[in-house]
Order: C-alpha cells, then structure tokens, then sequence
C-alpha cells in the first residue's frame, strides 16, 4: 500500500484556500496569466465574472491551474470559482476545437426542425453537444436563442449568424469556411 499526502478537494474551504497549493500552481504559465488578469481587477466590483471573461479571452479556456489564482485574489475558496466556470456554458475548461458551431435549440428553432439539423451536424461533425471532435478541428455547442427566431432553425459557426439552415445548407457552410480558412493559411508567410 502506497502512503502519500492527500490533496484537499475543491469542497474543502481551508484546503481551498491553503496558500502551500499555489506555489505548483504558481509556475504554470496559465496561472501566472490568470494572477495577472485577477490583480488588474480585483478591485472591480463583482470582479469574477470579468476576470473569468478576460481569462478565458486570452487563452481560450479557463484551465484548472487558473482556478487558485483567481480565488486567491478574489479571496473565495476554489470551489466558488469552479461553481461559477461550471454554472455557465460560455466557459470552457478545455480549448475549444479551431472552429465552434453552435446551434439554436430554444423553442422557434425546435418547432422548424432543429432536432433533425443537430441530427445531421452531430453526424458529419462526429461529436455530441459539448464536445470536440477527436481531431480537434470543430467544437459544437448548443445556443439558447441566437435571436433569429423569425428565420429558425439558427446557427453560428466561429460567431457568425446563418439563419434558416438545412443539413445541406449546413454542409455548404461549412465548405465555405473550411475553404476561406485553408485560403487565409496559403496565404500566411510561413515562420522559420
């Protein structure tokens, strides 16, 4: 039997806060990212959140050794700063894939076949909702309204709005923006 020191959970507020976590933490270049970010707001009112945006801005997730120096500045446990990054979709723990397509799942979009559509975008994406394709090339999320209803079903692929889409219609979409993106590659002046 292998006898080591236990390491305090999430749920533990004095482990959550014990200062001897940091100093791995600490060297990570995530973390000394996210010590920066938290500093120049941690006197904002209600700083979390825009710490969290301005996180997740920079590096495109909100990694798990981000988490202690954000909670250090803030002066709240690891715990609530994971309970806020897990409560709301818009943060990802992970890299999202090169491209992100979302598609509207509100009420409009499912009455005009959105069921059928994430059928289909599921399929040739060859991953689920909240995941990223094996070859990390495409992230699909859901939306809860993209605020086109009147031209349902919607999606957004790397922010942009497509509205009364079709599998096939997807499927053209999404040439065009593998198409404009290897074209903007060729393009880029290859670095030595």
């Amino acid at each position: 039997m292998r006898i080591g020191k236990a390491k305090p959970d999430l749920a533990s507020t004095a482990g959550a806060r014990d200062s001897s976590a940091s100093a791995t933490s600490s060297c990570t270049p995530a973390a000394a990212t996210a010590a920066r970010i938290a500093a120049a707001h941690r006197d904002t009112p209600g700083a979390l959140l825009p710490i969290l945006h301005a996180v997740q801005d920079e590096l495109g997730c909100i990694p798990p050794d981000a988490v202690e120096p954000i909670a250090q500045a803030l002066n709240l446990s690891r715990a609530e700063v994971h309970g806020v990054i897990t409560f709301y979709p818009h943060f990802r723990q992970a890299p999202a894939g090169r491209r992100v397509v979302a598609v509207c799942q509100a009420e409009s979009c499912q009455a005009m076949g959105s069921e059928v559509l994430s059928s289909h975008i599921r399929a040739r994406l060859g991953c689920d909702f909240h995941a990223t394709a094996a070859d990390g090339s495409v992230t699909l999320e859901p939306a809860y309204c993209l605020g086109l209803c009147a031209m349902s079903p919607a999606i957004t692929i790397d922010g942009h709005p497509y509205a009364r889409v079709t599998p096939d219609r997807f499927d053209q979409l999404m040439q065009q923006a593998d198409a404009l993106s290897t074209e903007a590659d060729a393009q880029r002046p290859v670095q030595q």
